[in-house]
Order: C-alpha cells, then sequence, then structure tokens
C-alpha cells in the first residue's frame, strides 16, 4: 500500500492498528514480544542518543514537557515523546517542540508497512518505533520518553536511560495495573534499570517499599525528591503565570520563579523536575539557573503543551484540565473550590473504565452539572452519566456534543462563575 497523503497514513493507524485510547482495554497488551521484534527490525534506535524515561499515575506529561523545555533552552536538540495527543497525532513527536513532520510518517508507513502487515502491532507500539526511530534520524542530543500506561510492560520500556523517573502513584487503570497501590507501583517500578539512577517525585508511605526494593535489586541509586524540595509561598499574578519561591534543603534557591503551568497540583511535579536537573548536571550537562526560570515560564510556547489547567476565556473564566482520575480531580475540584467567586459549572465526561463511584463522591453539590460524551467508542454515554449522577444527587442535565454542552454552560453563566471542562482528554481535545 503507498499512503500518498498525511490523512490516508493517520487512517490507517488509527484504524489498522489496535488504540487503547479508542477502545479501551481490548488493545492493551500484556506482553512485549510485538515491541521487541519491532526494535530488532529497527535496529535499536534509541541507543544513538540518551534517553530519559517518566512514569506515574499523574504529572508525567507535565514533568515530561517542564523537563524538555529546560534542555532545549539549555541548548540541547532534545526529543519528546508523549500520550495522548489532544488535537493533532503529531503533537505525540517532538523536537525542540516542533511536531514531527507529516512528510516523515508518510514515508515511514510505505517504508516499513510490510513488516507492520506482518507483526500486526498495537498503534501505540508502532508509534513508539516511529519516534524513536524520528529522534534517530533527526540526531538528536537527548530524548524524553513519558510512558504511556504503567511501565514494565510499556513499549517504552525497551530503553536503557540515563535518569528514571517515577512521579506519583494513584489510582488509575486498576484493571490492568493491579488492585491495590502496592501492584500499580510494581508495574510502574518496571521502568527501574540496572544502574541507572531513579527519581521518585512523591513520598508514599503505602509504595515507598517497592521503590526501595525494585532499586536495591537494580542497584540504582534511589531519592525522593520531595524530601529535598519543597514548593513555598505560590500565588497566581496576574498575567495567568503561577509564582513560586523553591527551597532546597530549607535553603531558596528559586525565588519568585513564574511557572505557566498554573494548577496547584504542579507544586508536586516540581521536586522532581529540579531533581532530575541536579542529576544532569552532576553527570555533565549545563543547565544554569537562568535556563530554568525561562522554561518555567516559557513551557507551553516551547514545548506546545495544552489541556492542563488551560484557561479558554475570562468573564466567566473557562478552565480546561485532562485530569481524569481520582487524585487529579480531588486536586483540581480543591482549586476551583479555592478560587471561585461565583458558581461553578462542570462540563464533564468520563471514559468507560473510569470508577465512578470513587469519583463522584467528590463532585461538589452545590454546582451546576452538564454531562457530555467524547464522540470514541471508549467514551460513556451522557445520558447514562446523568442518570448514574441522580443517585448523588446533582443539579444536572446531559448533552451529548461537547462544544454544545460548553456553549450551553457559557449561557447560562455570570460574569463571575467558573466553567470547568475535564473528566477526560477526549472531552478536552473536542472543545479545543
Amino acid at each position: 500500500m503507498i499512503f500518498k497523503s498525511y490523512s490516508e497514513a493517520i487512517e490507517f493507524l488509527y484504524n489498522k492498528a489496535p488504540m487503547f485510547s479508542r477502545i479501551g482495554k481490548a488493545a492493551y497488551k500484556n506482553n512485549l514480544d510485538n515491541t521487541l521484534k519491532l526494535n530488532k527490525y529497527f535496529n535499536y534506535p534509541y541507543k544513538n542518543y540518551k534517553c530519559i524515561h517518566i512514569a506515574g499515575t499523574n504529572g508525567k506529561g507535565s514533568v515530561s514537557h517542564t523537563l524538555a523545555a529546560i534542555l532545549i533552552e539549555a541548548g540541547y536538540k532534545t526529543g519528546l515523546y508523549t500520550s495522548p495527543h489532544i488535537k493533532d497525532f503529531r503533537e505525540r513527536i517532538k523536537i525542540n517542540g516542533i511536531n514531527i513532520d507529516e512528510i516523515y510518517i508518510i514515508d515511514f508507513l510505505n517504508k516499513h508497512y510490510k513488516i507492520i502487515e506482518e507483526i500486526e502491532p498495537s498503534f501505540f507500539e508502532i508509534t513508539t518505533l516511529m519516534a524513536f526511530e524520528y529522534f534517530k534520524d533527526q540526531q538528536v542530543d537527548i530524548a524524553v520518553i513519558e510512558t504511556g500506561l504503567g511501565g514494565r510492560l510499556d513499549s517504552t520500556n525497551i530503553i536503557n536511560p540515563i535518569l528514571s523517573i517515577i512521579t506519583n502513584i494513584g489510582w488509575d487503570h486498576s484493571d490492568l495495573l493491579g488492585d491495590t497501590l502496592q501492584k500499580i507501583a510494581y508495574e510502574k517500578a518496571g521502568i527501574i534499570k540496572k544502574n541507572v539512577p531513579i527519581i521518585i517525585g512523591e513520598s508514599q508511605n503505602e509504595v515507598a517499599e517497592v521503590f526501595i526494593n525494585k532499586a536495591k535489586q537494580e542497584n540504582s541509586d534511589i531519592v525522593f525528591a520531595d524530601k529535598h524540595y519543597k514548593v513555598e509561598k505560590f500565588f497566581i499574578t496576574q498575567n495567568q503565570l503561577i509564582q513560586l519561591d523553591i527551597k532546597k534543603n530549607n535553603q531558596t534557591i528559586l525565588q519568585g520563579i513564574k511557572f505557566h503551568l498554573i494548577g496547584y497540583y504542579q507544586t508536586k511535579n516540581i521536586p522532581a523536575i529540579l531533581q532530575a536537573v541536579e542529576y544532569l548536571n552532576k553527570i555533565g550537562y549545563n543547565i544554569q539557573e537562568t535556563n530554568i526560570y525561562r522554561a518555567f515560564k516559557n513551557v507551553v510556547s516551547l514545548t506546545q503543551f495544552n489541556g492542563r489547567w488551560q484557561i479558554l476565556q475570562l468573564k466567566p473564566q473557562v478552565i480546561c484540565d485532562i485530569g481524569h482520575n481520582k487524585p487529579a480531580l480531588e486536586q483540581n475540584i480543591a482549586q476551583l473550590l479555592q478560587i471561585k467567586k461565583g458558581n461553578l459549572i462542570f462540563v464533564l465526561g468520563f471514559m468507560k473504565d473510569k470508577d465512578l463511584n470513587s469519583i463522584f463522591p467528590l463532585l461538589p453539590k452545590h454546582s451546576y452539572y452538564i454531562f457530555t460524551e467524547a464522540n470514541i467508542p471508549r467514551s460513556m454515554k451522557a445520558r447514562e452519566l446523568f442518570e448514574f449522577s441522580k443517585s448523588y444527587k446533582l443539579n444536572a442535565e446531559y448533552i451529548e456534543n461537547p462544544k454544545v454542552a460548553l456553549h450551553k454552560a457559557i449561557s447560562i453563566s455570570k460574569k463571575s462563575d467558573i466553567i470547568y471542562i475535564g473528566g477526560s482528554t477526549f472531552i478536552v481535545a473536542e472543545i479545543l
């Protein structure tokens, strides 16, 4: 088959390869067989550059993008592989914040069509090798690689990085990763490699031993970043940046640093980012304090990072965030309740595999809800969400189309109200 256009190539990728984000559990592989075959076929492309590997339940996207921004600011040609995308597939694979070329994708699929037909990899398996091959061909200095789901059996876990990072552990995808936090941590700990240092972003008593034991087994130095780095006072500036003071071992090291990612939950990601910078400088990288200040302030423009506490308009304030599990929504709702001056209106949609019984108790009663659905098979129907909400006595309605739902939310709001869009990456994607 010869693909003549980007739309043809992407259509093939979406339809030929099972895609977890669209169909869920049926696309998940519990082995690395296909990835290892593809890796051999492509002759281990990631061996041509240094890698940083990042896993975790929440925050791994923010940590990945911010670290990439810092490396770009420090003058390194930086590859970035993340998932899922918001608008365009090409967002997953970037170099210095610029999306992979459409022509490269077309040529890649035309050139390697035979092996794809033969192995029948999942969407994520073939996408991962495409990213690794692209970074090799473009001769990056370093690549920041975010896991897709889990860690141990994730397609990205074939790399041998110079540094591994696990942000935190929370309840998400427990049907695939395990029904206890320890089991989920075990899967994430699978990215810890022999003699490769591991940074844990958040100290969590329930799972710390899992990481300590795995690090010991692999002879890897382990550090819990939040035991050294602390975010002190922070506030949101008039031009929508979060301003912070950061301490290391109780000494202020970065004062008045401005961060473009303004969700309060970002304060939990910063220790891992700075611990990583400390390690990179220790092994010979040259990252200056000015690079950190500039990267934090410009992370969105440097890496084209969207969908994280993104403010779409003011009066009423419309905020979207792709946080879709209990820990993420808990933090987002706490922030909404802290900043609200008027009423809260939620435009929410969820995937079928979400544990709604753990999420719905978080939703504030004195708010208005418009339930909606993304245009993918995995999405829970808006009407089902509306019916489910009745047992929680929420003031709600449902509108299938997310854009129509947002239009309705704006039409019933006052200038002092806040409209929050979320529950799923795909709801945010359709709004954006």
